[in-house]
């Protein structure tokens, strides 16, 4: 069952959108981060779709400290804007959300992973180097800057080869900042290959591999 939920934060209270497995106990808990668009229909699908597959997930509102309810268009406005909240919320503020989100699922008695996608990608590679979570980070563009801070537990990568925000010296950088990592490279795909509801963008091929690639991730990860 998907569900709006109420998130503690040291921040004040945020939103954010909790779905579990069907008819079984969760296997693990997975914190979803949202791209810059806000935790949208398709964030809500990823969650739920990480459900189905026996995790329980949530998606905490990360604008919700500067902006609420935010849900842009994949438009250049959209894009502007979404912009122009993360940099108000800035990652270490988004690092203490997911921290928050996570404490629930703990509070469950669940090990908790993460899988961020875009700005969230970057922030779920900082919820491992900061609160030594498993993570899976999908094409996140803003990691660089991050590259010298030490995993503290498994990682995982996702790019596209032709996404012009993640050029290839900078995915080379991450396979040099941490080579025990897993790092996939996608050759037909671009950036936000995983967005089933942006067909300038979705990958069908890589977005399939790619979750396949996450779920035995997170699974061993978790375990």
């Amino acid at each position: 069952m998907a569900r709006d939920i109420a998130i503690q934060t040291i921040h004040g209270t945020i939103d954010g959108w909790r779905a579990d497995p069907p008819h079984v106990p969760p296997r693990a808990g997975l914190v979803v981060v949202q791209e810059i668009f806000g935790v949208n229909a398709h964030m809500r699908s990823v969650v739920e779709r990480y459900a189905a597959e026996g995790f329980a997930a949530i998606a905490p509102a990360m604008f919700d400290p500067v902006a609420r309810h935010v849900e842009l268009d994949y438009d250049e406005a959209g894009f502007t804007r979404g912009r122009e909240l993360a940099g108000e919320l800035g990652f270490d503020r988004a690092v203490t959300l997911v921290d928050a989100a996570a404490r629930i699922l703990a509070g469950d008695g669940l090990k908790v992973g993460v899988v961020g996608f875009c700005w969230g990608g970057s922030v779920a590679y900082l919820a491992n180097t900061r609160l030594g979570l498993p993570a899976v980070s999908y094409y996140g563009a803003r990691t660089v800057p991050f590259l010298a801070e030490s995993l503290r537990a498994p990682m995982q990568f996702h790019f596209g080869a032709l996404d012009t925000s993640i050029p290839a010296e900078d995915i080379d950088r991450h396979r040099s900042a941490h080579p025990d990592s897993e790092l996939f490279v996608y050759d037909d795909a671009g950036h936000a290959f995983n967005r089933d509801v942006d067909s300038d963008h979705y990958a069908p091929a890589a977005a399939t591999l790619a979750h396949r690639r996450a779920l035995t991730f997170l699974r061993k990860a978790l375990a």
